[in-house]
């Protein structure tokens, strides 16, 4: 079968192979691929050799092969259990040189549930068995929230701090972008596994990945209804009204699947529909008559999700299969754009709507090789409608006001993917070889800011304009020109990779990735990628639990790679939409014609000065250099512990400046290119550098599952947002806002209570985030007020006489100056060359977050009896435990339960204002996250919500 192939590349885990008996020559091995009905593979099956005397066992990789290397010849039982399949067992089989074993597993009832596989889960020096892997399956996944955004967020907690500014990667069934699927429809979640494989451009650390269910042998299927309402809430502490604002939650959805041909064709359809009466939250100080007004209020912010997603799977030929997913998402969000300080004015509809198509081909070419061929096809709309066209008044640390700055604008983006990966497994080697190439097409219509903007940069500002006593606005800044523009970009990956088995208790793996794309002239992107993992039984076989001859419980691993990112395809558009010509983008300073919006022509006829958002000739694609290290135990069969150091250190990172800035940030003094423009250059000039210490834990013991970490992380970067000032971007060394977050910590599991009851909590913790304090004001003209402020030393205030560090309140008074009682006295207006605060010299408030599931189930109608699971054992390996296998199940299951995002009701709030010259500074002006401080997800109107859930399982 002839296929089109862009790369090749493989995923299988070979396994340990330890010492046997002394009868016997150790010519003869086994290998074999294990599949489903539908002829997909399999990953992460036991199998379980047995012959007298001796036993050993193995996992099958990604790619759902196994392999013994160094057996005995002789006559062997085979004995294979996964998750969601019948137990195989082969008696009598002969194994000689190179032996070959495929298995084609039966689907066991969802009522079934094997246990082999979850104690199995131990630490070996598989190169995708680290320790601080999670991997989840139907049980584990089960913690999680089924609502598609905070099922999200969980997995971010999971995977850890990324370590770059872009966050971790999320892969579904191995592609890229795109929404969640179902939580129905999700088979099992492995994350941060193999961190250094060249297979991915993104390092392994805080990725997730997600595969998707096939069809079974028989119907299944599960509905479910979730509701939320005000009452079972609490109210934002920061909300002053005395009732709370209405909220409700309605979520519906159901999961299908069954075969369609006996062992030829499958399917699995999943549909969702969610609507959701949320509130935005607006803490703002207008003018009423002159005098400031404070706003409290809460806005309706209703929200629609719906979405369907069927699954096929084709059993093409014994080697081959296909398989096809389809996802449908449709969002509406009403009233977007309104909170903080924006509002109600300000807002906007927005309806998004994605369409997703994959397919995936795997072969099965020989019993060593296997070729994956995978292609998805991603069209994404979204659609803004703003209720307002008037222009905005923007008051900075006060309010925000007038229409919506999207206008009515659409974006469309077709992404294309195509994958070819392939295996190879020959004695101790599995060569792994292949790649990717991706396209994106940008259509986008925008009229963004063409109704004008008017800033200014106090309250007292604003108020003397409109009072006529001689004040300006700061700036108007205005669009014009074409609103619509596109953009294309490809880029491609090709890598290799070994995974070398040494010795039994020492894996090499080394390979490299090559990268490239258009929209730059960077062409040099090679990552080199190692890693090795080395088992310490015999040198610690002193150890409770190590003992000779048995597989290493404790290993050490170490790797290094080289990993690239990619420049952002909205980096091509604002270049050649911000041009000058095909779009106009007018930035007028210290305006005199408020409140009078000019027109465009009359701007251009005037050539006033314009933003421009050049790109950087020279422009490199942004590294991570990533070095770790670790140690792993294995305490006991049901739990593990890792404890992972990792270094990463960013070189050529994006960052933006305006290189056109006034020298010396006075006016009218030189413009470095002549005319007065606002030239907002991208370079690769950032840096960035992050140490983090992880201890990763994890227990699997019966109905008993718990798994967490611990985060100590320490960072610094000069590449987040726009500089102080531009001509010294070095002087924006500091703390990294998603690096240097010190402490976090994540719990989650499922704990077993009387009556058939279960509880999982999910825990998530965190120390302070950093946050920015700055004057609020431009003097050196750059065109936005980043600049940041002095503290007090010595007695001098930048020149002048003044207090001391720590000074009280009425020490701290004059022109320009605030006192903080956390930090000191700043001064707003310090002499030139006097030492200005650094980046990110406030650190917001610590987060902890309690989410509660509590669960019963109720089973009815009799299903019948299943085989019973062999409990013998043979000699050198304790016997899997008895699983609910060998009682009868029904049939029917009915679930109720309530679960619960911030059960203790605490008061999680964001960092505070960091705007010396708002009212607001230094106060807490929105909640952080309901499920991940610092990663987004904040409510608005309330701070503990419930949930009521019922399931029906059949």
């Amino acid at each position: 079968m002839q296929r089109s192939c862009v790369v090749l590349a493989l995923v299988v885990s070979l396994t340990p192979a330890w010492p046997q008996g002394s009868s016997g020559l150790r010519g003869a091995s086994l290998r074999g691929t294990v599949t489903d009905p539908s002829g997909a593979v399999v990953p992460g099956a036991v199998i379980q050799l047995r012959a007298p005397g001796r036993q050993q066992r193995a996992r099958t990789g990604g790619a759902g092969q196994y392999g013994f290397s160094s057996l005995a010849p002789g006559t062997y039982q085979i004995r294979v259990t996964a998750k969601g399949f019948s137990i195989m067992q082969k008696d009598g089989f002969a194994v000689g040189p190179a032996s070959v074993f495929d298995v084609q597993m039966a689907i066991q009832g969802e009522a079934q549930v094997i246990n082999v596989d979850d104690q199995l889960r131990r630490v070996t020096t598989d190169p995708d068995s680290n320790g601080s892997a999670v991997v989840m399956r139907e049980r584990q996944i089960g913690v999680l929230s089924d609502d598609p955004d905070e099922l999200a967020l969980q997995l971010q907690a999971l995977a850890g701090p990324a370590p770059g500014p872009n966050g971790g990667q999320m892969y579904v069934d191995g592609f890229t972008g795109g929404n969640l699927p179902p939580k129905s429809s999700i088979r099992e979640v492995r994350i941060n596994s193999n961190p250094f494989s060249p297979e991915y451009d993104h390092p392994g650390f805080a990725r997730v990945e997600i595969f998707t269910k096939p069809g079974s042998d028989a119907i299944r299927g599960q509905a479910f209804a979730q509701y939320a309402g005000r009452a079972l809430n609490s109210r934002n502490p920061l909300l002053a009204q005395a009732t709370r604002p209405p909220f409700s939650t309605q979520f519906y959805g159901f999961n299908l699947g069954g075969p369609l041909a006996r062992n030829k064709v499958s399917f699995t359809l999943d549909a969702e529909a969610r609507r959701i009466h949320e509130d935005a939250f607006i803490l703002a100080t207008t003018l009423d008559g002159g005098n400031p007004a404070r706003i409290n209020q809460a806005v309706p912010t209703p929200q629609s999700r719906y979405s369907v997603s069927p699954r096929l799977d084709f059993a093409i030929s014994p080697r081959n299969t296909l398989v096809v997913r389809y996802q449908s998402v449709r969002i509406g969000l009403d009233n977007q754009g309104v909170g903080d300080f924006n509002l109600a004015s300000r807002a906007y509809n927005e309806s998004q709507t994605e369409h997703t198509v994959q397919i995936t081909e795997t072969a099965v070419v020989t019993p060593r090789a296997i070729n994956e061929t995978r292609f998805q096809y991603l069209r994404a709309a979204t659609r803004d409608t703003a209720n307002s066209a008037a222009p905005v008044i923007d008051v900075q640390g006060a309010f925000t006001g007038g229409g919506a700055t999207t206008g009515n604008s659409s974006t469309v983006i077709n992404n294309g993917e195509l994958a070819n990966t392939s295996t190879y497994t020959r004695r101790n080697h599995t060569l792994k070889w292949g790649g990717r190439v991706r396209q994106s097409r940008l259509t986008d219509v925008s009229v963004s800011n063409f109704a004008g903007t008017f800033t200014f940069y106090t309250l007292d500002q604003y108020r003397s304009t409109l009072a006529h006593l001689g004040a300006v606005p700061s700036q108007f800044s205005m669009n014009a020109g074409t609103p619509a523009a596109r953009v294309q970009q490809t880029d491609a990956g090709l890598f290799v990779n070994d995974d070398w088995r040494v010795r039994p208790n020492l894996t090499l793996s080394y390979g490299a990735r090559y990268e490239a794309q258009t929209n730059m002239r960077d062409r040099a992107d090679f990552a080199p990628r190692i890693g090795i993992a080395w088992g310490l039984g015999s040198l610690l076989g002193s150890l409770p639990g190590n003992q000779p001859n048995r597989p290493a419980k404790t290993v050490l691993r170490a790797g290094f790679g080289t990993f690239y990112d990619r420049l952002p395809l909205a980096t091509t558009l604002n270049n050649l939409r911000y041009n000058g010509v095909t779009q106009q983008s007018f930035l007028i300073l210290n305006p005199t014609f408020f409140p009078t919006v000019p027109s465009a022509a009359a701007l251009q006829a005037l050539q006033q000065p314009q933003q421009l958002r050049p790109v950087y000739a020279g422009i490199q694609a942004p590294r991570l250099y990533q070095t770790s290290l670790a140690i792993e135990r294995q305490w006991t069969a049901s739990s593990r512990l890792a404890v992972t150091w990792t270094n990463s250190r960013g070189v050529h990172l994006l960052n933006t400046r305006n290189i056109n800035a006034p020298v010396d940030g006075v006016y009218p003094s030189v413009y470095p290119a002549g005319g007065r423009e606002i030239r907002l250059l991208t370079e690769s000039a950032g840096l960035s550098r992050l140490n983090q210490l992880i201890a990763s834990a994890n227990v699997n013991r019966k109905k008993l599952f718990l798994f967490g970490y611990y985060a100590l992380s320490y960072g610094m970067d000069n590449n987040e947002g726009l500089p102080a000032d531009p001509h010294q971007p070095g002087a924006e060394w500091g703390p990294s806002t998603y690096g240097d977050i010190r402490h976090r910590a994540v719990l989650g599991g499922t704990v077993p209570l009387p009556w058939k009851a279960s509880v999982s909590p999910f825990l998530a913790a965190n120390s302070g985030a950093p946050y920015n304090i700055t004057t609020g004001l431009d003097p050196g003209l750059t065109g936005y007020p980043a600049a940041r402020p002095s503290l007090v030393t010595d007695g001098v205030l930048g020149g002048a006489p003044g207090g001391a560090p720590g000074a009280n309140v009425s020490s701290c008074s004059g022109a320009g100056l605030v006192y903080a009682a956390q930090f000191g006295c700043f001064n707003l207006n310090p002499a030139a060359g006097t030492p200005v605060i650094g980046r990110n010299y406030g650190r917001g408030p610590a987060n902890v977050n309690l989410a509660l599931r509590l669960s019963r189930t109720w089973a009815f109608g009799h299903e019948g009896q299943s085989g019973t699971t062999d409990t013998g054992s043979g000699h050198g390996m304790p016997a899997p435990a008895p699983t609910s296998s060998s009682a009868a199940t029904r049939k029917y299951n009915l679930t109720f339960s309530a679960s619960t995002l911030n059960a203790l009701n605490h008061a999680n709030y964001a960092p505070p204002d960091g705007d010396l010259s708002s009212s607001y500074f230094g106060q807490y002006r929105s909640l952080g996250g309901m499920v991940v401080m610092s990663h987004g997800g904040a409510p608005g109107a309330y701070n503990r919500k419930i949930d009521l859930q019922l399931r029906f399982t059949f």
